[in-house]
């Protein structure tokens, strides 16, 4: 069976013939993941803990796997992120599920920081994408994996470790990526709960028997688990597809932005060491990042950003005809999506206005 019709159903348009769940019942939690080790990160103020975090971190040389053959750096202030999470269920993440071969990336987003650090723009890359995957070094064998047509987005973490994904992220940008972070689920329930929960309103009951989450319309606190459960969840919101969860997912970055701006945590040492801890341990990080000094640098300049301040969209793509169970970029839109990025520009609303990823309504469950 080809890479792309494995895990068929996780994508799914509406009027499509439904079909059974995996039971590996992916969690899409990247985004929130992501903003979780970044904004948390700074937010924790890394600087004032103890050095021995540095033994936390674990780091990946892209810079040295890819070599010169990359889009060019540009240094005008501006920072491109690729932010990923693997879909794993290795150690304590095996209570989410078995894993059936070798890890995908479950969802990734590229986070753009404008050159002011005033404002920042993150495009979601759904995982079922079909793409043109280039070549890449096997992250196991460090043999040569050739290049596939109609390749899995996700299949790119799977074959290539970091390194891949964010070759084929480049490849398809046209933008070199300054740094890359990963964080995993045990990691953001730790995060979560060291930061006292998150508060979301939801405007619809969501019971969901796949994430294991019941909540009835109104304002929840919620903790580590239920967190990790929202942004799992897919069948009963939305239209049940992956690309309603995405939006979720943004939906529920917001709040977690609001809530890490509005705890303080300079007045207690103990919930400051709590959060450098589990931050630092949350976290994968290209070897730019690989320290709590370069960490701190990084995150410091991140800090001042609230939700208002950060655009979130899917890359624009539309159902593929021959299997409705995955997407197709859009390619006239993507490009103008890429170039807002290299120019430092707002994505403009008319990219992603005849977008699949962009037409459901899981947004409209948590605000």
């Amino acid at each position: 069976m080809s890479e792309q019709n494995k895990g068929a159903g996780r994508i799914r348009g509406t009027g499509s013939r439904r079909r059974k769940p995996s039971r590996r019942h992916r969690a899409k939690a990247v985004a929130a993941w992501s903003v979780a080790g970044v904004v948390v990160v700074g937010g924790a103020g890394l600087a004032y803990a103890y050095v021995a975090l540095d033994g936390n971190l674990s780091s990946v040389d892209i810079d040295a796997k890819l070599g010169a053959d990359r889009p060019d750096d540009v240094d005008d202030g501006s920072q491109d992120i690729l932010v990923l999470g693997s879909d794993s269920r290795s150690g304590d993440n095996g209570k989410y599920g078995r894993d059936e071969g070798a890890a995908r990336s479950d969802t990734a987003m590229v986070l753009h920081v404008d050159k002011g650090h005033k404002s920042a723009s993150v495009v979601s890359i759904p995982r079922d994408t079909l793409i043109e995957r280039p070549a890449c070094e096997s992250d196991t064998t460090g043999d040569e994996v050739p290049a596939e047509h109609r390749a899995m987005f996700n299949t790119a973490y799977e074959v290539g470790g970091p390194a891949c994904a964010v070759k084929t992220v480049e490849s398809m940008s046209g933008i070199r990526m300054d740094h890359y972070l990963e964080v995993d689920f045990t990691g953001f329930k730790k995060l979560i709960d060291e930061l006292g929960g998150v508060e979301v309103t939801t405007k619809t009951a969501i019971d969901d028997s796949k994430s294991h989450l019941d909540l009835e319309p109104g304002t929840h606190t919620l903790n580590g688990e239920e967190s990790l459960g929202l942004v799992r969840t897919r069948k009963s919101v939305g239209d049940g597809s992956d690309l309603g969860r995405i939006q979720l997912q943004q939906a529920f970055i917001k709040a977690l932005i609001d809530q890490t701006r509005s705890v303080g945590v300079f007045s207690s040492p103990k919930k400051l060491y709590g959060l450098a801890d589990a931050a630092t341990k949350a976290v994968t990080t290209d070897s730019g990042l690989g320290s709590v000094k370069k960490l701190t640098g990084f995150a410091n300049g991140l800090k001042g950003l609230g939700a208002d301040d950060v655009h979130m969209v899917t890359l624009p793509v539309e159902y593929d005809p021959a299997d409705p169970n995955r997407v197709l970029p859009q390619e006239k839109a993507g490009r103008q999506v890429w170039a807002a990025l290299r120019q430092d520009r707002p994505i403009p609303a008319s990219a992603t206005e005849d977008s699949a990823g962009d037409k459901g309504d899981a947004s409209q469950v948590v605000r």
